[in-house]
C-alpha cells in the first residue's frame, strides 16, 4: 500500500472524530508522503548524475525514475543546482561513513583493499565529487567548495591514522595517500579493473614502512637495549 492510500484510510477511519485530528492527520500524511518523495529523488539523481552525469540528466529522466512530480522536485529542492549540491553532500557523507567503518580496525592497512572492494561494485562509477568538478566550468566555485570539504575531512581523518601509526610527518603521508587514493578511484572508473587498488596499495605500503615511523626518544643515560622496540 502507497503512503497516499495509508493516508486516505486514516482519514476515512476518524470520519467521526474532531476536525482538528483530522487536520493533523492530513498534515503527518503530506509531511510523511514529501520525506518519502525526497528519498527516491535523492535516490534517482545519485544513481542518474553518477551514470550519465549531472549536464547529461535531465529534470525529467530524474522524476521519471523517482515517480514524482516536477513541482514535487521544485518544492522539496528549489531547483535542480540545489538538488546536485544536496545529492553531493549526500554521497560524500554515506562515503566517508563507509570508508571511516571499513578502515576503523586495520587502520591505514585497510584503506586500499577497502577501496577495491568498492571498485568492484556493479554501480561503481567514480568519485561524484571529481566527476563533478570535471564536467563543470572550472571556474565553478559551489562545487568545488562542496568537493573540498569533502576532501578536507577524509584527509584529516587518514592524518589521525597516520599519527596514530607513528608517521614522522603524518600531514604529508596523508596528502600522499589521497593522492593514491584519487589516482586509482580514476584509473579504476576508467579500466573497470579492481586489481589497480592492488598497485597503489603496494605503492602506499612503502610510504608507511618502518624507515617512515618516528624514532623513540632515548631517555638520558638509559642502556641500548632498554629502548630496543
Amino acid at each position: 500500500m502507497r503512503l497516499d492510500e495509508c493516508a486516505a484510510v486514516r482519514l476515512t477511519g476518524g470520519m467521526g472524530k474532531s476536525s482538528s485530528r483530522k487536520r493533523s492527520v492530513a498534515v503527518s500524511a503530506a509531511g510523511g508522503d514529501d520525506e518519502t518523495a525526497r528519498g527516491r529523488l535523492l535516490s534517482a539523481a545519485t544513481r542518474l548524475f553518477c551514470k550519465n552525469g549531472i549536464n547529461a540528466t535531465g529534470i525529467d529522466a530524474i522524476i521519471n525514475e523517482a515517480g514524482t512530480a516536477k513541482t514535487t522536485l521544485y518544492k522539496l529542492f528549489g531547483s535542480k543546482t540545489n538538488l546536485v549540491h544536496v545529492v553531493l553532500e549526500t554521497e560524500g557523507k554515506q562515503w566517508r561513513d563507509w570508508f571511516i567503518d571499513a578502515s576503523a580496525q586495520t587502520k591505514l592497512a585497510r584503506i586500499f583493499p577497502a577501496l577495491k572492494d568498492w571498485f568492484r561494485q556493479e554501480r561503481f562509477y567514480g568519485c561524484p565529487f571529481i566527476n563533478a568538478v570535471g564536467e563543470h566550468d572550472k571556474d565553478q566555485k559551489q562545487l568545488r567548495a562542496i568537493a573540498m570539504r569533502h576532501k578536507k575531512v577524509v584527509l584529516s581523518y587518514i592524518e589521525g591514522l597516520a599519527g596514530e601509526m607513528g608517521a614522522a610527518e603524518p600531514t604529508v603521508l596523508a596528502h600522499q595517500l589521497a593522492l593514491l587514493m584519487d589516482g586509482a578511484i580514476v584509473a579504476a572508473m576508467v579500466t573497470r579493473d579492481p586489481g589497480v587498488a592492488d598497485t597503489a596499495g603496494l605503492v602506499a605500503g612503502s610510504l608507511f614502512g618502518p624507515s617512515k615511523l618516528k624514532k623513540p626518544k632515548r631517555a638520558a643515560n638509559a642502556p641500548a637495549q632498554l629502548m630496543a622496540v
